[in-house]
């Protein structure tokens, strides 16, 4: 039940905080990062920490942690589930729960670049860092990377995001760079969802770090897929974002998976909070198409 799931971690905290790190150390750990589809099926849930918890019409679904942990223990329990992308409050709790065992972790590494802030391209580590990361046993860091030409704080994040690529390189650890390049309209933050741009996106960001060999990119799914893959040699997986037509969300999922260089996916709020509640029903159905 929900209300023993929050007594739990509510008493670990209090009385024994020393516990999650013996559950991480305890955690079986996953043997890849890919499932037995030979695809990663990976839940993300780092938006809170950056102030983005609407979905929909509801601008603080996400808010709700109780909730939120409910349904991503009901999303991880599902087969084809590989693994789970948040900050440390979550994976905490959901160390603390005990579902993480036999699935990929992925720690959410800059979270300053808050939701319609001002300073959003300035978006500096404040999450995860990469000796945390290796210390939890995780199996890597995820980066958001917005690139805006006309911003003078964009050259400060690249070089953070540069340094961290380095760093989980030389841990053997996966660097998930998230780019975007991104413009100010009417003084907000916006992705530009053209394929030339994410192509741009793309090829900025494979270039990132002075070594790649663990370097993994984090796409959005756009028009002409296929000219996006074929930007970088370096595994993608693939993005959900807030879907507003879940039908064809998940044709082009699949469409996209088709391609050498996909390998898999990370949806977290369209699987999480789908229109009709069937958390497992969304998750299993996303699955089916690896």
């Amino acid at each position: 039940m929900l209300s023993d799931k929050v007594n739990r971690i509510v008493s670990a905290r209090v009385g024994d905080p020393g516990i999650i790190a013996t559950a991480a150390a305890r955690r079986a750990r996953a043997t890849s990062l890919l499932g037995e589809h030979g695809k990663a099926m990976i839940i993300a849930a780092d938006h809170p920490a950056r102030g983005a918890n609407g979905v929909g019409g509801d601008p603080n679904a996400m808010a709700d942690r109780f909730e939120l942990l409910d349904r991503l223990c009901t999303a991880l329990e599902r087969p084809g589930v590989t693994g789970v992308l948040a900050t440390a409050d979550i994976l905490e709790d959901l160390l603390l729960l005990g579902v993480l065992d036999g699935k990929s972790v992925f720690g959410s590494m800059n979270r300053a670049g808050l939701a319609s802030s001002v300073f959003e391209i300035d978006d500096r580590f404040t999450g995860y860092d990469p000796q945390t990361i290796a210390a939890m046993g995780f199996d890597g860091g995820k980066m958001l990377t917005r690139i805006a030409l006309e911003d003078p704080a964009t050259p400060s994040a690249l070089a953070e995001t540069a340094r961290a690529v380095n760093e989980l390189n030389a841990r053997r650890l996966v660097a998930l760079v998230e780019p975007f390049l991104s413009t100010w309209q009417d003084g907000r933050l916006r992705n530009d969802l053209s394929t030339d741009a994410v192509v741009k996106s793309v090829t900025i960001a494979s270039g990132l770090g002075s070594r790649t060999a663990y370097t993994w990119l984090k796409l959005p799914v756009v028009k002409d897929m296929e000219r996006v893959l074929a930007s970088s040699t370096l595994p993608a997986l693939l993005l959900g974002g807030e879907v507003t037509d879940i039908e064809a969300a998940f044709a082009s999922w699949g469409s996209a998976l088709k391609q050498p260089t996909a390998q898999g996916l990370v949806v977290g709020r369209s699987l999480l909070y789908p229109t009709n509640g069937d958390v497992a029903g969304a998750v299993d159905r996303a699955v089916s198409l690896l």
